[in-house]
């Protein structure tokens, strides 16, 4: 069965004229064009552009769905994968939300918010499973010991500076720095001492070499990865990261 266009406008909130965008960059094909050129659409394509909407709503700019949509693989599997996204995206947003709430209402009873409750949804464990697949369990073991010894205030500071140098970076994405220029080096600088501060990480008494490996390979991950991109402004700004990033260690884009 097929849906004209004018019934997935109505369905979905796209707009028509986003879906002849999607069309033109060959992001979402019409399945095919009855008479008038008008577009249909099959459960396919339907399917598809569910997809895009999902992923869209994660922060991903249209280069990057495009690159994941062309991955293939078992479609089945993929909207499986997005349901575990958005389920996270809306635990991480609740958390951040009751953090927020926390803060107006210390304020409208006339006191200071509490920082262990301001800066909730911030946790580095909220990863663990990533940094598992990707350096083994005997690093996110390390990484976990160091978080658990660690007195609520010294966790409230790292939680702390972790939010400054996003907003540090999501600042100079947007005013236009030149991601190989003075201030996105101090920056990136800045960036990578932060990673080596973290025991369990290569980036923590690694040799420059896996240190670098690391630090671009997590560059690459900021941009492929909407929950990553969001601690940056988005998707523009995570490459803006990632360009500043591979500037330097002299990998200029």
């Amino acid at each position: 069965m097929e849906h004209s266009m004018r019934d997935v406008v109505r369905a979905s909130g796209v707009t028509s004229r986003t879906l002849r965008h999607y069309e033109s960059v060959g992001l979402l094909l019409p399945s095919s064009t009855a008479a008038g050129g008008e577009r249909r659409y099959d459960p396919a394509a339907l399917l598809r552009l569910q997809r895009i909407l999902v992923l869209r709503g994660l922060g991903l700019g249209l280069p990057a769905i495009k690159r994941a949509l062309a991955a293939g693989g078992d479609e089945l599997e993929a909207l499986r994968e997005h349901a575990e996204q958005l389920v996270r995206e809306r635990e991480r947003l609740e958390t951040r939300l009751a953090a927020v709430r926390h803060s107006i209402a210390a304020r409208e009873n006339g006191r200071d918010p509490e920082m262990s409750e301001m800066f909730k949804g911030y946790d580095h464990r909220q990863y663990e499973q990533e940094v598992q697949q990707r350096w083994g369990k005997e690093s996110a073991q390390r990484s976990n010991e160091w978080w658990e010894s660690m007195s609520q205030e010294r966790r409230d500071g790292f939680q702390h500076d972790a939010a400054a140098l996003g907003r540090a970076w999501t600042d100079a994405a947007a005013t236009g720095e030149d991601p190989s220029g003075e201030a996105a080096r101090a920056l990136a600088e800045r960036h990578v001492r932060w990673l080596g501060s973290i025991p369990g990480t290569p980036a923590a008494g690694g040799s420059k070499e896996t240190v670098r490996a690391y630090v671009l390979g997590l560059a690459d991950l900021y941009v492929a990865d909407a929950r990553f991109a969001a601690n940056y402004g988005g998707e523009s700004g995570a490459q803006f990261v990632r360009a500043a990033l591979r500037s330097r260690f002299g990998m200029l884009d």
